[in-house]
C-alpha cells in the first residue's frame, strides 16, 4: 500500500450512516464501501436500506441494513447494540438524515407571519435533534476508545440564508454550530483521536427539492434559474462530488482538522453576484 493510499484510507473501518438511502446518502454510503469501509445503513424504511445493502454485498463489500428513527433514543440504542454485535465497534458516523417540509417553507404568496409553527419544529428537530441524538448515542462507542469520527450534513443554507426556506436554513446553522461544539468538547475530554467536522452541500437535485428547483419538463424553475445564475459553475451539483470530501474528512488525510464545515457548492457561497 503506497503512502496516499495509507493516508486516505477507511478499510474496515465501521461506518454508521444515517439518511442513507436518500440521494445524498445513497452515494456517500457506496463511496464508503467502495473504499473499504464496512457500511451500516440506518433508516426508517427498511426495504430501501436492505436494497442498498443488497448492491453493497453483491458488489464485494460489506454492508448492514437496520431501521432506527434518529428522533427516537430507544430505537438507536438499539441499533448500536445490534452494530457492535455484528461488527465489534464504531468508527466513523455520517449524520445523513434530514429534509425539509412545505409548512416551514414561505411560498411566494405568502409571508413570514403564515410560517406554521408546528411544521417550523419538525424541520429543526428532524435536521437538529437528528444529528444530535446519534452523535450522542454512537458518539459514546468512540469516546471508549478515544478514537472515532463524526462528520455531519450541514447546508449552504447554514452559511448563506437562502429565502423561502426558513426552518431549514436556522436548522442546518445550528448543525454548523454543533460540530463545532462538538469538535472542541471531544477533543478537550476525549484527546485529538476523535474528530468532528460537517459537509455543506450546495444545490444538488435531489426529490425533496426537485419540484422547488425544476418544471416536470426538466426545465428550471424561476428559483432554480436564479441558483445557476449565482453557481459559477453554472449547473447543480453531482451527488457523487460529495464524496471526495467525505473520504478525506473519514482520513488520516484530515488528521488535524476537526470543527470545520466544509462547503461543497460550486463557489456558490464565494460570488457576490457582481
Amino acid at each position: 500500500m503506497s503512502y496516499i493510499e495509507k493516508l486516505f484510507g477507511v478499510k474496515d473501518k465501521v461506518a454508521v450512516v444515517t439518511g442513507g438511502t436518500g440521494v445524498l446518502g445513497h452515494a456517500l454510503c457506496r463511496a464508503l464501501a467502495e473504499a473499504g469501509a464496512k457500511v451500516v445503513v440506518i433508516g426508517r424504511r427498511r426495504d430501501a436500506a436492505d436494497a442498498l445493502v443488497g448492491a453493497i454485498n453483491s458488489s464485494g463489500d460489506e454492508g448492514l441494513a437496520v431501521s432506527a428513527d434518529v428522533l427516537k433514543e430507544e430505537e438507536l440504542i438499539e441499533a448500536k447494540r445490534t452494530i457492535i454485535d455484528h461488527f465489534g465497534t464504531i468508527d466513523i458516523l455520517v449524520n445523513g438524515a434530514g429534509g425539509n417540509i412545505p409548512g416551514a417553507v414561505i411560498s411566494p404568496d405568502k409571508t413570514f407571519f403564515d410560517l406554521k409553527m408546528e411544521d417550523f419544529q419538525k424541520v429543526v428537530d428532524l435536521n437538529l435533534s437528528g444529528t444530535v441524538l446519534p452523535s450522542k448515542i454512537f458518539g459514546e462507542v468512540m469516546a471508549g476508545k478515544k478514537k472515532g469520527i463524526i462528520i455531519n450534513i450541514s447546508s449552504l443554507a447554514a452559511i448563506l440564508p437562502l429565502t423561502r426556506v426558513v426552518g431549514y436554513a436556522a436548522a442546518k446553522a445550528s448543525v454548523s454550530n454543533f460540530t463545532q461544539w462538538l469538535a472542541v468538547e471531544m477533543a478537550g475530554k476525549y484527546g485529538e483521536g476523535i474528530r468532528v467536522n460537517a459537509i455543506a452541500p450546495g444545490f444538488f437535485l435531489t426529490e425533496q427539492n426537485r419540484a422547488l428547483l425544476t418544471q416536470p419538463d426538466g426545465s428550471l424553475t424561476a428559483r432554480g434559474e436564479l441558483i445557476i445564475r449565482n453557481t459559477p459553475f453554472a449547473r447543480f451539483g453531482k451527488a457523487e462530488e460529495l464524496c471526495g470530501t467525505l473520504i478525506w474528512l473519514c482520513s488520516d488525510a484530515s488528521a488535524f482538522v476537526s470543527g470545520v464545515v466544509v462547503p461543497v457548492d460550486g463557489a456558490f457561497s464565494a460570488f457576490a453576484g457582481v
